[in-house]
């Protein structure tokens, strides 16, 4: 060792580092990899998402190798430090030697190439993948040996090494967050309809249902006169059809089917009853707890476009279409004319708005991008009165949430039929 030129000492020293730099980045690159696009470039048979994908099933061989090639090669370095300090400075200087080596590691060797390869992982780990493999053949028994004894340590400890799940799955929070941070990569509008079908899980059809109390049908309890001038002023295409009272649903016209007896006068407007007896189709009934993906697959299924609501004892709470679950994934796109003429909600000066109670908590927050609760009743009368615990005699105001101040404006003996509601604005200390 003497005989050896430190010319050649020191260039066997500075490889070594860029070995440790080599196994260091390699170790930062591969583990920084997003899987999700490894397995989109590997089903896109791209070679290095590939090998680098096969060198992943396995990581604790692949980690194990990385260690052993690193610290064999940063041991070769200190004893190599160790040897030029001795030629050139005697024994006084092994320790200046050590705390120079260390800085050039932990420079060379360490910070810098692991955040290159945490910055690029996929320019780093592909073209090393082909080194990778090759030494991974050439140390398998010592990578054997070394998982042999870990995994039997991580045995004791109570961890199952053999059972590891290595297939990530995100869970629908972790996906809204990925939605989320997407950015320019797709559209707004495309992303808030993905949002909006994930968050279809979340609510029921209860929670989008035209209440029972605004619903319109046809009682062919009527008179011709009575359903005539009736159908002349519907503005919805199917009408629930009933006898006597709107529990008693006997089926759904179609207002295509009217055409005739609107336009023409005689035999068919005084024989009407028998006409919508004879065209309307069968009432499709759902429990109120029907989540939104279930009766969107269900409304696909069954054919129908329309369904009624119905709670534990059978009685008709609402109902809901099929353009009702579409507009909660993309948005509004019918126009109510109903809604149009009277809006649940009109906005004041300072913040205020005046909402009708039957207003939808969930149309609110959407609106107005609230967030009043939503786990217990569905309309601002019934969040209003769960509240108070009674139903007002006088006008009050009232704070829900610690963020939204209520004033009653228009009661009856029933419900709170409109209110006054402003968001809070919570000055921070």
């Amino acid at each position: 060792m003497n005989d050896i030129p430190l010319s050649i000492l020191f260039g066997a020293l500075g490889i070594l580092i860029l070995l440790s730099a080599f196994f260091s980045s390699s170790e930062t690159a591969m583990m920084s990899l997003n899987r999700y696009r490894l397995r989109h470039l590997e089903k896109r048979h791209h070679q290095g998402a590939i090998r680098a994908a096969a060198l992943l099933r396995r990581p604790d061989r692949l980690i194990g190798m990385i260690l052993i090639g690193n610290n064999l090669i940063n041991n070769f370095a200190a004893a190599l430090t160790t040897l030029i300090a001795l030629r050139l400075y005697g024994e006084d200087s092994v320790w200046t030697a050590s705390i120079l080596l260390t800085l050039a590691v932990l420079i060379f060797a360490e910070v810098t190439p692991k955040t290159i390869a945490a910055l690029y992982p996929e320019k780093v780990a592909f073209p090393f993948s082909w080194v990778l493999r090759f030494l991974l053949i050439i140390l398998y028994p010592a990578v054997w040996l070394v998982n042999y004894i870990s995994n039997g340590l991580a045995k004791a400890l109570g961890v199952n090494t053999s059972h590891a799940n290595t297939t990530e799955h995100l869970h629908p929070d972790e996906l809204r967050t990925v939605l989320n941070e997407a950015g320019d990569l797709i559209p707004d509008q495309h992303q808030d309809m993905l949002l909006n079908i994930l968050d279809l899980e979340k609510a029921s059809v209860e929670d989008i249902m035209i209440p029972r109390s605004e619903m319109i049908g046809i009682n062919l309890e009527d008179s011709s006169e009575q359903l005539f001038d009736q159908l002349k002023q519907i503005n919805y295409t199917r009408i629930p059809v009933y006898e006597g009272d709107i529990n008693n649903v006997v089926g759904i016209f179609h207002l295509r089917y009217s055409t005739r007896f609107l336009l023409e006068d005689g035999d068919i407007q005084k024989s009407i009853h028998s006409y919508i007896r004879r065209y309307m189709g069968s009432p499709y009934f759902v429990p109120e707890s029907t989540p939104l993906h279930t009766q969107l697959l269900n409304f696909q299924k069954q054919k129908h476009s329309m369904a009624l609501i119905v709670d534990e004892y059978g009685e008709i709470q609402g109902l809901v279409t099929i353009e009702d679950l579409l507009e909660e994934i993309v948005g509004d796109f019918t126009t109510n004319i109903a809604e149009a003429q009277q809006p649940d909600i009109k906005e004041l000066d300072d913040g205020w708005h005046i909402i009708e109670g039957s207003a939808s908590i969930r149309d609110i927050n959407r609106s107005l991008d609230w967030e009043l609760p939503t786990d217990g009743p569905k309309t601002l009368n019934g969040l209003m009165v769960e509240y108070l615990e009674t139903i007002p005699k006088g006008h009050i105001s009232f704070i829900i949430a610690n963020n939204y101040r209520f004033e009653t404006q228009t009661l009856s003996s029933t419900m709170i039929e409109a209110a006054r509601v402003k968001l809070l604005v919570i000055e921070e200390e």
